[in-house]
């Protein structure tokens, strides 16, 4: 493990995977977990909650900085809960909040029926629970031609359609990554790897998953649903409510929409304290 300004950088070896953690803060822990994003998509929000909790944030096997034996091994939920598992017994954590945001929200799921008494409160944040709606079918051939569309015309125009398809306005400047510098040769070559893992090795099986809602229902762990105040328009606002319908509860608002803890950090850690609670 090494200590670089406050974050405590550490690798796991797990069946079939090496994964990349991080650790910052002190406190509560608190385990963020995203999918497919990695732990530097959470830096920003996971650095403002640090001041009072510990954070722990990783990359999924396979994508950023964690790497796996076998690229076309499917990023199956249950699969990506056994790895948060794993680095939870390594930092030799019995249980621990855990926010997970879109697939991470469902790796978080995963992780609570699949790990009973890991998991205290789990926020998990727009879940992108196609199979509890009622166009299930149409959102699955949705999914299936958005990979096609990746095989076909290349990972931009399959972003693109996965975040029309997701029911962002793409003609709105404001939609997608922030302007930054360009990438070089070899960080365009990891975007084309990473790009490839997620739309041919996880989307689909995010996409269909089905929690076992009858363990979540009698599991010891507070699961709550977060929904961004401006995530009215998006699928998984959908996907959001029809899960707290089965669980008989109410959604938890949280600043800005399906990436809240990117646009407003500071607010969005604030209100993970405020949840916590």
């Amino acid at each position: 493990m090494t200590i670089t300004d406050g974050i405590t950088t550490g690798s796991l070896d797990v069946p079939g995977a090496r994964l990349h953690y991080e650790v910052r803060g002190a406190g509560p822990l608190v385990f963020v977990v995203g999918s497919p994003m990695g732990a530097a998509d959470f830096a920003s929000f996971a650095d403002a909650l640090a001041t009072d909790h510990t954070v722990v944030t990783y990359d999924p096997r396979g994508l950023a900085g964690s790497t796996i034996d076998d690229p076309t091994q499917d990023a199956t939920p249950d699969l990506r809960a056994d790895d948060v598992a794993a680095i939870l017994d390594a930092l030799g954590t019995e249980s621990a909040d855990v926010f997970g945001s879109s697939g991470g929200a469902i790796t978080g799921l995963a992780l609570v029926t699949r790990h009973p008494g890991r998991v205290r409160t789990l926020i998990a944040h727009e879940p992108p629970l196609l199979e509890l709606l009622p166009d299930a079918e149409a959102q699955h051939a949705a999914t299936d031609a958005i990979i096609e569309t990746f095989h076909r015309d290349g990972p931009e125009a399959a972003f693109v359609h996965f975040m029309t398809n997701a029911g962002y306005d793409m003609s709105d400047p404001n939609v997608g990554p922030p302007p930054g510098p360009e990438p070089t040769e070899a960080e365009l070559a990891k975007r084309m790897a990473d790009a490839a893992r997620f739309f041919n090795h996880e989307l689909r099986d995010t996409a269909r998953y089905l929690p076992d809602m009858a363990a979540l229902q009698a599991s010891s762990t507070q699961v709550l649903v977060g929904i961004g105040v401006e995530s009215g328009h998006l699928l998984t606002y959908r996907t959001s409510t029809a899960l707290c319908e089965l669980l008989g509860s109410s959604p938890v608002e949280f600043p800005g929409e399906h990436g809240g803890f990117m646009a407003h950090p500071v607010a969005f850690a604030d209100r993970i304290r405020e949840v916590l609670a």
